[in-house]
């Protein structure tokens, strides 16, 4: 979840590496069906129960001696009976002032940011470039997030709204342009020549991965529990288990694990999920520009399919890493950014050629059990996961998982269980077994969005005829296709979206939303239906921006509501959009001043009011308002318009868009800071505490400025009164209602 507009090392992995000829739509079906007979039929049996657990975790190495590990959590409070029908609260208007603003009756406090420290031993955060020890410190970067409810007694406890584990995604940190350093947590900003200094990069590693904080709320204020026991952070550094049907392949054998069985660390985590069985997914992303190959790398591998599958995930020979890690020094903790075939084996066990193999999944966690082992869930497929949204649950069928790939013109996927689901399961006590049992077996699919408003699941198996006929790479088994996952989805001709980042399932007709960001590569010869916009923008009174400048959310209903369908039906929810934009091409949602927004990112679903929070990660609108969050109150698929957009040559395409929002259905509730990303969201149980992440607040500087406050572009939050120094920091905020009500309510 990368800033879309910069061009520095670090969004490497958000170029377009799709060089397939695939369409972007399928229109297989156009000539038979009609509009009004995709929309009808099955949407009145859409979902009403899913996801029968409804919290996060993470997991690792502390300082602390582990809890003994809770019991299994009691099954997940309901959804409301009757949700939200209309948002309470007066919008909020644009802002370019640095700080958080969110509506009249409402406070937000900075509850936990970069550098706190997490055990007893831990000092207070200086905030000046000297602290280090980020393994007993938050991370860097906060995003996707999580709330475990725990009782007075330490136990689980779901519905318990007064005590509970905030899970945080540590997914980057900040640099600017092409910089290598992460410039505010070194004394004068870093070190940017290479090689690195060792204790540079070791200061650096650490502040990616996840957290695991205890909060408390004492009267009516929420804070962080310093010394908790169950506080903890996990890193690239914490090991790791591969599961699925790639562990053990020969795609995964490195130097640190010969067996191709184990790993090290998480990187780049971006957005979450929640299992039914209470674990926590969280999701790999943008992992790629963190490693770097040699110049000569291609004929050191003889140009075998290797080759191929690097430069489909971004790693053309010669690619200079992100921030230069491998050169901290000869110790395999920095030689495995560096995968370029050194060793002599047939098989990469004696390098790390294959080190970029290992990365790329939903990795489960859970949140109560330090001693539980972290799993890489690599069945799911490798690519830059976003988060990950579950299907409705029903007793005796299988289960479903939605996934994008967040890279312009990736994909969305689809795994089905082989298992059906068995209610008992949602309280298991082993809850990473429980995981074994759905996410290591079963069908992975990709999606085709066809130009009628239909769809279809195209299944990514080795015993696919267009797999196995592929010509461009040459699949050896299943675990081949999982870990090029983005190849095989090229090979059966899979539609390519604007941007796929967030997913989230409506709690209760059980549709699927997927955020589309934006995509800069789309030209107006390859609009198609589910992606139908390209026009020019004017930034400022200079800048201009061309493409899907502002993206989309689009959103998908299974035929019949069933997680196994091979066919779905789709519309768009909402297109991003300038309010004064023109409306037969742009604002085809019709959004005003007071709802108006720029690529939609995080997307995250509330079970005690069923609204839907859309957070922004933006760089096209910016020069009118920072970063927002915004929420609204869908409708369902089919409840909008066909709309027909046409250009120039005569051009034109259909899309389909779901029914305007009014003022009580969307509204804009959250402006943050200068140059942050609005990210990562959660709730109490009982409504009452929102808790969202602040993320790389004036990241846009120099490391030569990073000791000179009167430079920096944010001095957020410490102007906000929090903590030391005038640094800017990423943080997790916590919102309430004035008069202790449910928020939105």
């Amino acid at each position: 979840m990368n800033k879309p507009h910069d061009l520095s090392l670090s969004l490497i992995d958000d170029e377009d590496h799709n060089t397939s000829n695939n369409p972007s739509f399928q229109s297989v079906l156009t000539a038979r069906l009609s509009r009004r007979n995709v929309l009808r039929g099955s949407l009145g049996t859409a979902v009403t129960g899913m996801l029968s657990a409804v919290s996060l975790s993470a997991c690792g190495g502390g300082d602390d001696p582990a809890p003994a590990p809770a019991p299994a959590p009691a099954p997940a409070p309901a959804p409301a009976a009757k949700p939200l029908e209309k948002l309470n609260f007066a919008a909020v208007a644009k802002s370019l002032e640095d700080k958080v603003v969110v509506p009249a009756g409402y406070t937000a406090t900075v509850l936990f940011a970069l550098g706190d420290p997490i055990t007893a031993a831990a000092t207070a955060y200086k905030n000046d470039g000297s602290d280090g020890d980020f393994e007993s410190r938050a991370g860097d970067h906060h995003d996707g997030m999580e709330y475990y409810g725990l009782s007075a007694d330490g136990k689980a406890d779901l519905k318990a709204s007064d005590r509970g584990l905030l899970v945080i995604n540590h997914e980057a940190t900040s640099h600017a342009g092409t910089e290598r350093a992460s410039a505010f947590v070194h004394l004068t900003g870093g070190t940017n020549t290479l090689p690195r200094p060792a204790a540079e990069v070791d200061r650096e590693v650490p502040l990616h991965g996840l957290s695991v904080v205890e909060v408390k709320k004492t009267g009516t204020a929420f804070g962080y529990v310093k010394d908790s026991a169950f506080n903890r952070r996990i890193t690239p550094l914490t090991p790791v288990l591969l599961s699925g049907v790639a562990a053990g392949s020969g795609l995964m054998k490195t130097k640190y694990a010969i067996d191709g069985k184990t790993a090290r660390g998480t990187l780049n985590n971006c957005g979450t999920g929640t299992t039914p069985w209470g674990t926590t997914l969280t999701g790999e992303e943008n992992w790629s520009g963190y490693f770097t190959r040699g110049a000569a790398d291609d004929a050191a591998r003889a140009n075998d399919k290797s080759v191929t599958s690097l430069k489909r995930y971004g790693r053309n020979q010669g690619a200079a890493s992100r921030h230069g890690w491998e050169t901290g020094g000869a110790d395999d903790k920095y030689a495995r950014w560096d995968i370029s075939k050194k060793g002599a084996s047939a098989d990469g066990s004696d390098d790390y050629r294959n080190e970029l193999n290992t990365f790329g999944y939903l990795v489960e966690i859970d949140a109560y059990n330090k001693a539980a082992a972290i799993k890489k869930r690599t069945s799911l497929g490798r690519f830059a996961h976003e988060s990950a949204a579950f299907s409705k649950l029903v007793e005796g069928k299988p289960l479903a998982v939605y996934m994008g790939d967040d890279s312009r013109g990736e994909y969305i996927y689809k795994w089905v269980s082989e298992a059906a689901w068995a209610a008992a399961d949602a309280t298991a006590a082993d809850r990473i077994a429980t995981g074994d049992k759905y996410l290591d077996k079963g069908k992975l699919f990709v999606a085709k969005f066809n130009a009628d408003g239909s769809g279809e699941w195209v299944e990514l198996s080795i015993n696919n005829a267009a797999i196995k006929a592929a010509t461009n790479y040459s699949f050896a088994d299943q675990a081949d296709v999982v870990v090029n996952a983005r190849l095989a989805a090229d090979a059966v001709g899979a539609t390519k979206m604007d941007r796929p980042e967030w997913c989230a399932a409506h709690p209760t007709t059980g549709e699927v939303y997927f955020t589309l960001t934006n995509n800069s590569n789309r030209t107006a010869a390859t609009v198609d239906a589910a992606n139908p916009r390209f026009y020019e923008d004017t930034k400022g009174t200079a800048t201009k921006q061309s493409g899907n400048v502002n993206g989309h959310i689009i959103r998908v209903a299974e035929v019949n509501g069933e997680a196994a369908a091979a066919t779905f039906k789709w519309d768009v929810y909402l297109f991003g959009s300038e309010a004064g934009a023109d409306k037969s091409l742009v604002n085809l949602s019709s959004l005003t001043d007071d709802q108006d927004m720029s690529s939609p990112d995080g997307l995250w679903f509330s079970r005690a009011t069923g609204v839907c929070w859309i957070q922004t990660d933006d760089g096209a609108y910016t020069d009118k308002t920072n970063c927002m969050m915004l929420a609204g109150i869908p409708g369902k698929v089919g409840d909008g318009e066909k709309k027909t957009l046409s250009y120039a040559g005569g051009k034109t395409v259909d899309t389909y868009v779901g029914k305007a929002p009014t003022a009580d259905t969307l509204k804009r509730f959250l402006v943050g800071p200068v140059d942050c990303e609005l990210t990562g969201c959660a709730e109490t149980p009982d409504g009452k505490a929102l808790f969202v992440n602040i993320q790389h607040p004036g990241e846009t500087i120099s490391s030569a400025n990073a000791a000179d406050a009167s430079k920096y572009l944010s001095q957020w939050p410490s102007n906000a009164g929090y903590g030391a120094g005038k640094r800017p920091r990423s943080a997790t905020i916590v919102i309430t209602k004035n008069d202790g009500g449910v928020i939105g309510s």
